[in-house]
């Protein structure tokens, strides 16, 4: 596996650094440890006033030299209790405003060719989230440019009404592959030697631009991390969720009656609304599917710019010729059933009862009849009904996702590698285990941070800096070569990387869950 240059103490005072020309205009950055950092660049323009609700384009040009020492703004979304961050679980630096389509650019040297470049969609449910949050400063260290992206998220990125346009925060994504494709050769990358990784619904998007016909040619290789290419609604749902959202606040279902609306009062209404959806998960009225999902706001089939469900076009032979790493951690939703309470509020006949009656606390909302929760139970003998919830959860929201995705490529021999995170947080005893979002710290390589960086309370006083390393140098590896140093999934073998203390490559890893929720595999 690819090993990576340690990173020494920080430098005392900033060097100079060169001066870059983007199409818009030059930015200019900072210099520390031998990166280059361009901070908040601007990919399109601000979308409000007349680009409000509307699809992106070009920003501004401007005159002279802009400075990109510091972040720009997030998008507007919900604000995280400062009990979590206080905690270390959430590390948003960055505040809301209007010029939100901005990005970051980590490089080791703007005035080199060739570099391998990897871009960063963050996740958060679609309702949350900011390229702010993350460093990509080590990538740098390691000979990749690395790019991290906004994108408008909850009803600024996903409503659809009469009139106003589908997936825009997708939209987004795919304005900020097309200004690294046409700028960052100018801070030292390749743009053909593009890799897009996300996490959560950072993953989900970068499933959905898989199968997308307008990001084909924009990226070479991809990594979804907890997540894949399933969580997608059909346009009757992201329709009826609209025409809801404007009954609540009082406005025509209009893209006009929406956009007449203050950014921080759609955001306090969209809250309401999800609140009152997971209160009353009527399976009448909503999917089952988005009842499971707890998003109102995400990817919508639009027939257009999403033609359809992104896993039937993977597994049509959509991007055949994009390199695919997949994979998940252990335990993803033990955060989400500890955050939420259902580890201890969900009881046995709750787990085995109707979507109605229980919403997404019961294994009826991922599709699992009693032999399935019967499977679950005998595998587990010694947990109790959430930890069961947090299991199936697991396997519906992550694990299964990202093995439909690897089984479909494997079929059509089209190169894909499959890995598990299963190192565990000390913290909180057996509480979090392998959580959601765990991961992120070993794959940025900075556990230095600490609890300045998404779940750095969780790493514990002497997380294992090995396994950083060699996390670290997997991504760095496959975005410089498309093998990340362990051999492709396939039928034959189904093998997939275990990365621990102990990290080892095992073969069909809890094959009789795989067989459960794919029996024709």
């Amino acid at each position: 596996m690819l090993q990576t240059r340690r990173r020494g103490g920080r430098a005392a005072a900033p060097a100079p650094t060169p001066i870059v020309s983007t199409t818009s205009g030059r930015v200019r950055g900072t210099f520390l440890d031998g990166v280059h950092a361009f901070l908040g660049i601007p990919y399109a323009a601000p979308p409000f006033g007349a680009n409000r609700l509307r699809p992106p384009h070009a920003p501004a040009a401007w005159d002279g030299v802009r400075d990109t020492a510091a972040f720009g703004p997030e998008p507007h979304q919900p604000r995280m209790p400062g009990g979590h961050a206080a905690a270390g679980m959430v590390w948003d630096p960055a505040t809301p405003g209007e010029d939100c389509l901005n990005l970051n650019v980590w490089t080791p040297d703007p005035g080199v060719v060739g570099l391998p470049v990897m871009v960063w969609i963050p996740g958060g449910m679609f309702e949350v989230g900011t390229g702010a949050s993350y460093d990509g400063s080590r990538f740098a260290r390691d000979g990749v440019v690395c790019v991290t992206i906004n994108y408008r998220v909850g009803v600024e990125g996903f409503a659809l009404l009469a009139g106003g346009h589908a997936n825009l925060g997708l939209q987004d994504q795919i304005a900020a592959l097309e200004w690294v494709h046409g700028n960052i050769a100018q801070f030292g990358g390749d743009a053909n030697r593009v890799t897009i990784f996300g996490e959560s619904a950072g993953a989900m998007s970068v499933g959905t631009l898989l199968a997308m016909p307008r990001a084909a040619g924009l990226f070479r290789r991809s990594i979804s991390q907890s997540g894949a290419a399933d969580r997608v609604i059909p346009i009757e749902t992201a329709v009826r969720l609209g025409e809801a959202l404007a009954g609540r606040l009082g406005v025509a279902a209009t893209r006009d009656g929406l956009a007449a609306v203050s950014p921080d009062r759609l955001v306090e209404a969209a809250g309401a609304l999800k609140a009152e959806i997971m209160a009353d998960p009527d399976p009448d009225r909503w999917s089952v599917e988005m009842i499971a999902s707890m998003l109102p706001w995400q990817p919508v089939i639009d027939g257009d710019l999403v033609p359809a469900r992104p896993i039937e076009r993977l597994a049509a032979g959509v991007s055949a010729d994009v390199e695919v790493m997949v994979g998940w951690n252990a335990d993803d939703w033990r955060l989400f059933v500890v955050a939420n309470g259902s580890l201890e509020r969900v009881t046995e006949d709750g787990l085995a009862g109707p979507v109605r009656q229980h919403g997404f606390e019961c294994a009826a909302a991922y599709g699992l009849d009693g032999t399935g929760l019967a499977a679950y139970r005998a595998a587990r003998p010694d947990a109790g009904p959430g930890e069961l919830l947090a299991a199936i959860e697991t396997d519906w929201w992550c694990r299964v996702p990202a093995l439909r995705v690897a089984e479909a490529r494997s079929g059509g021999g089209w190169p894909t590698f499959v890995y598990e995170f299963a190192w565990r947080s000390p913290e909180f005893g057996p509480l979090f285990g392998s959580c959601h979002a765990l991961e992120l710290p070993f794959v940025f390589d900075t556990l230095d941070l600490g609890p300045r960086q998404m779940l750095g309370g969780l790493l514990g006083a002497t997380p294992p800096q090995a396994l950083a390393d060699s996390m670290h140098a997997a991504w760095v590896a496959f975005a410089t070569t498309g093998d990340p140093g362990w051999p492709q999934y396939g039928a034959s073998r189904r093998a997939t990387m275990i990365f621990d203390v102990a990290s080892h490559v095992e073969d069909d890893p809890r094959g009789f869950e795989r067989r459960l929720w794919l029996p024709a595999t």
